[in-house]
């Protein structure tokens, strides 16, 4: 079992896709539709809540469909990623921080897309998630971040690009994912049996 997507006694610190799909539904029916297009942020791209707190007008490229974060674990320089995103959240960001609108004005681009703090931040992740009824080690940020690493894992089988979506510097701390669909695979493979 890897340690870091379990605890110490072997629960899960990860979203399953049941999990994020109700934490989604949660958020859409909150009245502050910023929360719920931060929420949409951490779930779809799997960043941290800080690199979240920092995102732009400027790095939201709506025609490249991606979102471009400065990744925050790599202090000594400065290096962005670009994470693809889903047309509805596209959708979503446009229309609750008129994105394409601001985008062509001169100014304005560098302003920060949610005003909030990352207590604040924490605060309203804990209150979808109590919404939702996710409780437990998984009910967090870093929950939706490893949820979504889990499931680019499943779905590309590809470590490098996990790495680059993640904006991990090391293959070693990507391996994490892979390992974990490897034990998925085995409790398939033994289900069979």
């Amino acid at each position: 079992m890897s340690n870091e997507l379990f605890t110490f006694d072997g629960k899960r610190k990860y979203l399953t896709q049941d999990e994020q799909d109700r934490f989604l539904k949660a958020a859409s029916d909150l009245d502050r539709a910023e929360v719920r297009t931060f929420c949409m942020t951490l779930a779809f791209t799997g960043c941290r809540i800080s690199e979240a707190l920092q995102l732009t007008v400027a790095r939201v490229d709506l025609s490249a469909k991606v979102i471009r974060f400065r990744t925050l674990k790599k202090r000594d320089k400065v290096e962005y990623r670009a994470v693809p995103v889903p047309d509805d959240y596209l959708d979503a960001m446009k229309l609750v921080h008129s994105i394409a609108k601001r985008q062509k004005l001169k100014t304005g681009k560098d302003a920060l897309l949610w005003d909030f703090k990352r207590a604040m931040a924490w605060k309203h992740i804990k209150a979808v998630m109590q919404a939702a009824g996710i409780e437990g080690a998984q009910a967090t940020a870093k929950g939706l971040r490893h949820g979504f690493g889990v499931r680019m894992a499943q779905k590309t089988r590809n470590p490098r690009l996990v790495q680059k979506l993640l904006g991990h510097s090391s293959l070693e701390t990507t391996v994490i994912y892979m390992d974990l669909v490897g034990e998925e695979e085995r409790a398939e493979v033994l289900g069979a049996w």
